[in-house]
């Protein structure tokens, strides 16, 4: 089957407008006050849900 009718720009763009990347939603971390992503551990402590739940190498200089 063929469309009866080409979709014109205007109707496609229309359809499109939804698509558009969303901000990520970032909190701070409520041990060192980091940026970090809900529901997740934090990269730089490691601190989640009131306990450490991942251990964070450190470097050594």
């Amino acid at each position: 089957m063929v469309p009866a009718r080409r979709s014109s720009k205007s109707m496609t763009r229309k359809r499109r407008a939804h698509h558009a990347l969303k901000p990520r939603n970032i909190e701070a971390c409520p041990k060192c006050s980091t940026a970090k992503l809900p529901h997740r551990a934090c990269e730089n402590c490691g601190y989640y849900n009131s306990k450490v739940s991942i251990k964070i190498k450190t470097e050594e200089s």
